[in-house]
């Protein structure tokens, strides 16, 4: 009987996709974690703040999409950033249904602290390398998104 081959076996560990997304992701959280208790936000905090930072207001729904957040995990994170007085929540007065999140003072002015937070990745690499791992990774989204989506 002849030994199967490592790549045989579609379950092995090493032969996953989503294996090292998932300690990347962990290993991000742990890089960026210190840096942005500094700040007093978590890292779904952050990415909603680099929204609102680019543009704002924005709906619920458009942060949504642009984080691939469901409003279940979205409404309470905003909440709390809420309760923390970062964020504002109102009603879109042409659109009841739509629920509009802006800055507030305190939330606008925390932007110049977190200027320094991308370098936390960013440190002893080229921008080079780092512009190519960001595209790199786009294109792995793009495709889980359209996946996604079909599914």
């Amino acid at each position: 009987m002849a030994a199967k081959k490592k790549d045989d076996n579609p379950l092995l560990l090493d032969l996953q996709v989503c294996f090292p997304l998932y300690a990347a992701t962990n290993l991000l959280n742990r890089l960026y974690g210190p840096v942005l208790r500094e700040l007093g936000l978590t890292y779904p905090q952050y990415l909603v703040m680099l929204v609102l930072w680019e543009e704002q207001p924005q709906t619920v729904g458009a942060l949504g999409a642009r984080l691939y957040l469901d409003s279940g995990t979205l409404t309470p994170l905003l909440k709390r950033m809420e309760a923390a007085g970062l964020v504002s929540r109102t009603r879109d007065p042409e659109d009841e249904r739509r629920v509009m999140i802006a800055l507030t003072g305190k939330g606008s002015a925390l932007r110049d602290k977190a200027m320094h937070v991308p370098e936390t990745i960013a440190q002893g690499r080229s921008p080079e390398g780092v512009e190519e791992l960001r595209e790199h990774v786009r294109q792995l989204v793009a495709l889980l998104a359209d996946q996604a989506d079909r599914g």
